[in-house]
């Protein structure tokens, strides 16, 4: 194990923040470096439990004790090669994972957890820093070709499993450039694109290819990728987003959350000089209180709304964990992120009834209501009613499925009961030799099941193809392994 004694003497220590009034002012990452000491006096912290539960709570099953352990010896090299051992992409969950893996660490029972996190992100920024990060190609080639549709993370990672084990990977992203909401849905001030750039540029030197804006089902057809590859991963998201139909949502001044976060981040990216849904000077008001909400709210704040409050159907969450979601799951209790740091309002148990327009057919107020949850819905409370005013409004309440368009129907998919697209224990729908990973088939998630979910797709394609066995599957759709 790590220090012996380190839960005992060494006290939970996070990341140092920027100060706001510095962060609101650009777009930098929040999030400062942590001295080495530091990190590795956090890592002493880890009691390498007799059954880590932190597996558990992992998709991954991050070897997590294993780099505690090496990174408070100080062996940095090491502990980037077992982090690699089953997360290709640790900058992406050291930055956007909230971290289920610390809620069920053996010492959060009865103390603040290990700040495995930030130990993560600091193995693979040193490890980017001192040379450990490489391309890895394949010792062989298989001569097969593989599709992957989509270039978020579960895309990505089953693109760069399957191109290391020889076949000849073209990742195909209907956007103008490659990282699917890794790129366009996630502030910069949340993730640096820069962490997306340069892992990209490793899986192109070990050879994947990627062909951005092509609309796979429009610009090429489901018949020509079923002719021209010997398989297929669908990693298109989760992207039909959740609306809100109530009276007046026809008016001006609406949005849908992924249609206001990509041109804040185009402006990041130099294509654009300003958002055209900007809210400088403007009174905004976001419905959904999850995390692409705080992603619109930290937005708004650098944009320089003149309000922000945040509404939220569910009702304020316990400071600490409930009794009915125990130790090791993941509790649902009240959390600031850095977004709710700078400003804004919070409230909880109240949902919008309508919105009202000016004459000019824009949005200038939303009535909402409190609600009680009741019987399995949400019910209005009497008398509770009131205005509340604004002139932007953005909807973050999550989303419902993939899109059933061309690529979907031309291939012949079937969906499961939730209207994801369905599959076997090997990740295969039922069409031979076309797979799912990640939200696509899963449904709506995180990026570390994401991850997890793009690791085993490119197990089953890889047995599919080849019928060997050297991909480890992370996960089984079920959530239980597979034998």
């Amino acid at each position: 194990m790590a220090d012996p004694k380190g839960f005992l003497t060494t006290p939970r220590q996070g990341p140092p923040r920027r100060p706001v009034e510095l962060r609101l002012r650009d777009w930098r990452e929040v999030y400062e470096e942590m001295d080495r000491g530091t990190v590795e006096a956090q890592a002493g912290r880890c009691m390498n439990c007799g059954i880590p539960f932190c597996h558990v709570g992992c998709p991954l099953g991050n070897l997590i004790p294993d780099w505690n352990d090496l990174v408070w010896r100080s062996d940095w090299a090491q502990a980037i090669e077992r982090l690699h051992a089953t997360n290709n992409f640790p900058e992406f969950t050291g930055t956007l994972c909230p971290a289920p893996c610390e809620s069920a660490c053996v010492l959060a029972i009865n103390d603040d957890a290990v700040t495995i996190k930030q130990i993560e992100i600091e193995i693979i920024d040193r490890a980017w820093d001192e040379g450990g990060v490489y391309p890895v190609q394949p010792e062989v080639r298989t001569g097969k070709k593989v599709a992957v549709v989509g270039s978020g993370p579960a895309g990505l990672a089953a693109a760069q499993q399957l191109t290391r084990v020889g076949h000849d990977v073209v990742v195909y992203e209907r956007a103008d450039r490659i990282g699917g909401l890794l790129r366009y849905g996630i502030p910069e001030f949340k993730m640096a694109k820069h962490r997306l750039d340069r892992r990209l540029d490793q899986m192109r030197a070990e050879g994947t290819e990627f062909r951005a804006g092509v609309n796979v089902g429009v610009d090429v057809s489901a018949e020509e990728l079923l002719a021209g590859f010997d398989a297929v991963v669908l990693a298109g998201g989760a992207t039909a987003w959740r609306d809100l139909p109530v009276p007046g949502r026809e008016l001006t001044g609406i949005y849908q959350a992924m249609e206001y976060l990509p041109p804040a981040n185009r402006v990041q990216e130099g294509d654009l000089e300003r958002s055209p849904i900007d809210a400088a000077g403007k009174h905004v008001v976001i419905i959904g209180g999850g995390d692409t909400g705080a992603d619109c709210l930290g937005t708004a704040h650098r944009q320089s709304a003149a309000s922000v409050v945040q509404l939220e159907i569910m009702p304020l969450p316990p400071e600490t964990r409930p009794e009915h979601q125990p130790w090791p799951t993941y509790p649902m209790i009240y959390r600031v992120s850095s977004a709710h740091e700078e400003g804004g309002e919070r409230l909880f148990s109240v949902s919008t009834q309508k919105f009202l327009g000016d004459d000019d057919g824009r949005v200038r107020a939303l009535q909402l209501g409190e609600v009680v949850f009741e019987a399995g819905k949400f019910v209005p409370v009497p008398g509770t009613e009131k205005e509340l005013p604004c002139d932007l409004v953005l909807l973050a309440m999550g989303f419902v499925g993939p899109e059933k368009g061309k690529l979907l129907e031309g291939l012949g998919v079937e969906y499961d009961a939730r209207g994801n697209v369905a599959r076997d224990a090997s990740f295969m729908t039922n069409v031979p030799g076309v797979f799912v990973a990640g939200d696509m088939g899963r449904g709506q998630s995180l990026i570390v099941w994401a991850i997890a979910e793009g690791r085993s797709a490119a197990a089953g394609v890889d047995r599919h193809l080849t019928g060997r066995d050297v991909l480890p599957f992370s996960i089984a759709p079920t959530d239980r392994p597979i034998s």
